[in-house]
């Protein structure tokens, strides 16, 4: 028997152990079998195969129902096989009779930190130690996998400011509805953006926009903008320029144009959703 934070045997040595202690730190599924009872041995192996599949986010407890009568009295078991839910000290779900493992799985989810959970506790934690670029890609994989958690995508627009990627940030935190927009948290970035759209231009920036407004197909000007947006940490803006800029003109500035996409790409470092995204269309107009 496994005797690790995922299958354990329960016995009256450690069954307090595991009721006071352990429950506090994880679901513990209690599985009450028998080797005579053929349900059991069907059951049995689904909760194995499901306690390894999440690699510890649930403690298997197995007790056999012949070697401790006094545990089956204490919870009242009267049927094999009994299946008990327990958390912080106490029952909290269950069930007796064999179930599919679709039905376990279900109910598993209702009792179990969501799947992205430890991604936000990582991305929580980058973010306070100052490494911006990870916690970004992190959050924003459990803002996906989590439809779009209005919390988690604070959290990734905070991440996006750090950065000064004033333009994501505020595509994040345009989506919140009348209610959410009373969270404290959100009040915050809001601010901190309204900051920083203030200062996003700068005079350089303002001169190269309005001359571009007058002459659009000047591609020594989009260029120059580009690498003012890129000086200025815009790193998308810098990003939508230079590919402008290559659509019309793949080999621009001798394949300058392209090295400073490449770069730009570069300084977002791995796994970062706008890079992933402007490689694509990279990749689509090179080749």
């Amino acid at each position: 028997m496994n005797t690790t934070n995922t299958i354990v045997a329960v016995t009256a040595d450690n069954f307090q152990h595991i009721m006071v202690e352990q429950s506090q730190q994880q679901l513990v599924v209690l599985d009450f079998w028998a080797q005579w009872s053929e349900p059991s041995k069907a059951l049995s192996p689904i909760l194995e195969k499901l306690a390894l599949e999440y690699a510890g986010q649930f403690l298997l407890g197995k007790v056999n129902t012949d070697e401790q009568q006094a545990l089956v009295a204490q919870f009242g078991v009267r049927s094999l096989p009994a299946v008990v839910f327990v958390k912080d000290g106490q029952p909290i779900d269950g069930f007796m009779g064999g179930e599919s493992e679709r039905v376990i799985r279900e109910r598993l989810l209702t009792h179990l930190p969501a799947p992205w959970q430890v991604d936000v506790e990582q991305a929580q934690a980058l973010l306070q130690a100052g490494r911006f670029d990870e916690a970004l890609t992190l959050a924003y994989s459990a803002y996906s996998l989590s439809d779009e958690d209005f919390n988690i995508g604070l959290l990734m627009a905070d991440c996006y400011l750090q950065l000064k990627r004033v333009k994501e940030a505020q595509t994040v935190l345009v989506k919140a509805t009348l209610e959410q927009r009373l969270s404290p948290y959100w009040v915050a970035l809001e601010a901190r953006l309204d900051l920083m759209l203030q200062a996003a231009d700068s005079p350089e920036i303002v001169a190269l926009q309005q001359a571009l407004a007058a002459d659009a197909d000047n591609l020594e000007l989009k260029y120059s903008l580009a690498l003012q947006y890129s000086q200025h940490e815009r790193v998308e803006d810098a990003l939508q320029a230079v590919l402008e800029v290559l659509q019309k003109d793949k080999q621009f500035h001798d394949g300058g144009a392209r090295k400073t996409m490449l770069d730009l790409l570069q300084s977002l470092g791995k796994g970062d959703p706008l890079a992933a995204q402007y490689q694509r269309k990279l990749f689509t107009l090179l080749y």
